[in-house]
């Protein structure tokens, strides 16, 4: 796919993920132990031989930035790259991104100094799942399209919150974006459409819902951005169905938007399971090579759960969770569907007794903690004997360091909890 480049948008400023994004941008949370949430959409291109890749971002890029330099370095005999794009000021704006499609249209003078691109494929930065482009890329060229859209089956209530799509031979005829009313939602039903596709396909799911992944003739696209358009969901792709043959790729495979809190956790924790619907083992994805110790786990008890390297984890009980990359777990510890994020440095001992005389708490969880339903970002400091539970069972709350969002609390990065401390 030597004349595709991909576009990976990293959103706003990632609020439903907040406090995660507090200091990094979405694209940059960490998932599944060891990994970026970048990582997907990139290792997916580079899977799919596309090897030039922009990243557009403007919140909160700076980690995004060093992650991205450190990873993702081609040797002098390959003309890829993986580039980041933060917003800038030129003589034609001094404007923020506008929207999805603001944020592409200023960039296009990027794209144009590459005169054997014909292709121009958008991804967004905070879904799992794993996609071979070469099959997307196959259908456009056949169908003889001018943009493609990826789309996902769904049910009802999940159609809600999606841009749904009417199909007919393989070519969508009209859009909506998030429908609320029932008229809108039985107009919009595509049973058939997905039956043919997928015979075997859950029967409930009765709508085909926009992935948020689009491949563009880079002309089309370039007429569709010749506009004052700034979202490509409320506003490119419907102009795009009316003006243009624009193709319906149905994806019927594992998909998830990471966008809240919720689904964040709900997506690592599926990553432990037994038969993880996004397997790693399967997966072949992209991360910055850290040359970290093996995990040492001493007495300890641990039950569907992912370890990560650099971990030290000492008689503790671990459950449906994921432990990210220098954990340190203590003594009599216990910890339930829940994710620790871990840290992004070892403590040395003579630091630790420094520790002790400015009765600061060391970096990890502490003795006799008990965490459940939690999320624990980087560096965070649990000390003994705390118990993080939501113990008000809150949907949504502010503490003085901690949040609570989706019934789940999180410890934000670099907080520090002290110790007998209950949530």
């Amino acid at each position: 796919m030597k004349d595709t480049i991909a576009i990976i948008l990293g959103g706003g400023q990632g609020s439903r993920l907040y406090p995660l994004t507090k200091d990094r941008s979405k694209p940059a949370v960490p998932i599944g132990g060891k990994y970026r949430l970048i990582d997907i959409p990139v290792s997916n291109c580079l899977n799919s031989n596309i090897n030039k890749i922009f990243i557009v971002t403007q919140f909160n890029s700076e980690s995004l930035n060093k992650h991205i330099t450190q990873t993702y370095r081609f040797d002098n005999f390959h003309r890829g790259f993986v580039n980041l794009l933060a917003a800038e000021q030129s003589m034609e704006s001094t404007d923020w991104y506008q929207g999805t499609a603001d944020a592409v249209r200023k960039n296009i003078k990027h794209l144009s100094v590459y005169r054997d691109i014909k292709y121009v494929l958008i991804l967004s930065g905070d879904q799992v799942y794993s996609m071979d482009y070469k099959k997307l890329y196959d259908f456009h060229i056949k169908s003889k399209a001018n943009a493609t859209l990826t789309l996902i089956p769904c049910e009802r209530e999940e159609a809600k919150s999606f841009g749904l799509v009417k199909v007919d031979r393989d070519i969508i005829t009209d859009f909506t974006e998030k429908p609320k009313d029932d008229a809108t939602l039985d107009k919009f039903k595509s049973r058939s459409f997905i039956q043919a596709n997928y015979p075997g396909s859950n029967g409930k799911r009765e709508y085909v819902a926009s992935a948020g992944i689009y491949l563009f003739n880079i002309e089309s696209l370039l007429t569709l951005l010749d506009t004052d358009y700034k979202d490509f969901g409320k506003e490119v792709i419907p102009h795009s169905i009316k003006t243009m043959k624009t193709a319906a790729y149905l994806f019927n495979d594992y998909w998830e938007d990471v966008g809240t809190i919720g689904s964040f956790l709900k997506a690592n924790l599926d990553f432990a399971s037994p038969n993880p619907n996004f397997d790693f083992y399967e997966q072949r994805i992209f991360t910055n090579a850290r040359y970290l110790p093996s995990s040492k786990i001493i007495g300890s008890s641990i039950n569907e759960s992912m370890i990560a390297e650099g971990s030290v984890i000492q008689k503790a009980a671990i459950t449906k969770s994921v432990i990210g990359i220098r954990s340190m777990i203590a003594n009599g510890v216990t910890i339930k569907n829940s994710v620790l994020l871990g840290a992004d440095f070892f403590e040395l001992q003579r630091e630790k007794l420094r520790n002790r005389d400015n009765n600061i708490i060391d970096v990890g969880i502490g003795e006799n903690s008990y965490i459940k339903n939690a999320i624990i970002d980087k560096n965070a400091r649990i000390g003994k004997n705390c118990k993080i539970t939501n113990k008000d069972n809150k949907d949504k709350f502010d503490g003085k360091n901690y949040f609570i969002r989706d019934h789940i609390v999180i410890i934000p990065k670099n907080a520090e909890i002290p110790d007998n401390t209950e949530i």
